[in-house]
């Protein structure tokens, strides 16, 4: 059975999205930015287990996808600050719903283990 063009257009608009969310760190990011942390510091303390290294490199790569604004102001000692972009904040509604589906599968896990 042959492939049809919309489920070829599916498959790579699906692709795209996974791509998009790129490992375990991609998603907390920006629930950590659009809940309103904005200093590389606050993000970091919000995001359990995530290294400085590991949260320096999603945030440049957001910022080459424009998904992040990076704002350096020219105090002593200098502030940077992130904050989502209007497009990284239409990913929002796909956030909560993954966080709805995954309370209701880890009930329906634990309830039937039990």
């Amino acid at each position: 059975m042959a492939i049809t063009r919309n489920q070829e257009e599916e498959l790579k608009a699906l692709q795209d999205t996974l791509y998009f969310i790129g490992g375990k760190w991609r998603i907390p990011v920006i629930n950590a930015l659009c809940n309103g942390n904005r200093r590389f510091r606050e993000i970091e303390r919000s995001i359990p287990g995530i290294t400085t290294r590991m949260l320096s490199k999603e945030l440049k790569d957001m910022e080459l996808n424009k998904l992040v604004k990076r704002t350096v102001y020219p105090d002593t000692p200098v502030l940077v600050e992130y904050e989502p972009t209007e497009y990284c904040r239409t990913f929002g509604a796909i956030i909560q719903s993954m966080i709805d589906w995954g309370r209701k599968h880890r009930k329906t896990i634990l309830r039937k283990s039990s």
